[in-house]
């Protein structure tokens, strides 16, 4: 009888996380209030918090989203409201030892012949670099994967004389782990970054208001749209007239009527 041997070439990966790593003490966006001509100084504070030391990389992107949740990181000059050019940091490249705390400074030199009025808008990526290292114990390569921060830098200039102008994209009833959620998408048409609520009043055929429900407040960048969850499952099925209504923090409301319909699925 005839033996055979059959060889398998096998590639293992090994995915990890950084469970522990580099993590950005002071916040996901910074706002300044800005004027022609001057210079403004901010810092991003960052800390190694695992035990081995970690190299960081930062670079500027432009940045935007849509109220289905989609997230564009673009290449400079993509925005016509970008305001990477500027935007100075001291540094591109640091290492830090393990559970070493550095700050990142950087400048915001405004332009002396900005005229648009409005928000104006750029992200710092913080990444870890990891290198690809062989795997001693198995074949192939140990790949590990890369939580990197979006720090963004929005600059207002002239707010007085901007605006916000919030529209309704799309408003839906979804079950999201059990319970019914209503999603707004809205829109910013306007020139300003806000951080606007969103909020539903519902009548029942009678007239008669049966409540208000309102989601938390979210920033929203000019030309760019987001979803507004509001937790409606403790209301009971039926077709109800409704007041969609989205609230900025200078109390500048937009509202449209809408019949909306609840139903037991």
């Amino acid at each position: 009888m005839k033996k055979y041997l059959y060889f398998f070439i096998v590639l293992f990966f090994t995915f990890t996380s950084l469970n522990a790593g580099i993590v950005v003490l002071n916040g996901l966006t910074h706002t300044y209030k800005v004027e022609n001509g001057k210079v403004y100084k901010g810092k991003i504070e960052i800390e190694n918090t695992s035990n081995n030391t970690q190299n960081v990389k930062l670079f500027l992107q432009d940045f935007s989203y849509k109220s289905d949740g989609s997230i564009t990181y673009s290449n400079l000059h993509t925005n016509k409201r970008s305001n990477a050019e500027w935007i100075k940091l001291n540094t591109n490249l640091l290492t830090l030892k393990g559970k070493e705390k550095t700050e990142i400074l950087y400048e915001i030199n405004i332009s002396d012949k900005l005229i648009n009025v409005g928000s104006y808008w750029s992200v710092i990526i913080v990444e870890p670099v990891e290198d690809i290292k062989p795997n001693n114990d198995k074949f192939g390569v140990n790949i590990t994967s890369i939580v990197r921060y979006a720090i963004q830098i929005i600059t207002d200039y002239k707010t007085d004389n901007a605006n916000t102008d919030l529209k309704f994209e799309n408003i839906k009833v979804e079950k999201e782990e059990g319970r019914k959620i209503l999603k707004i998408g809205v829109i910013n048409n306007g020139d300003l970054y806000c951080k606007p609520i969103a909020s539903i009043e519902l009548y029942n055929n009678k007239g008669e208001k049966v409540g208000t429900y309102s989601s938390l407040a979210m920033g929203l960048l000019p030309n760019n749209s987001k979803s507004f969850y509001i937790d409606i499952d403790k209301v009971l099925p039926e077709k109800y007239n409704a007041v969609i209504i989205a609230t900025d923090e200078e109390e500048n409301s937009f509202a449209i009527n809408v019949e909306l319909e609840i139903k037991n699925d």
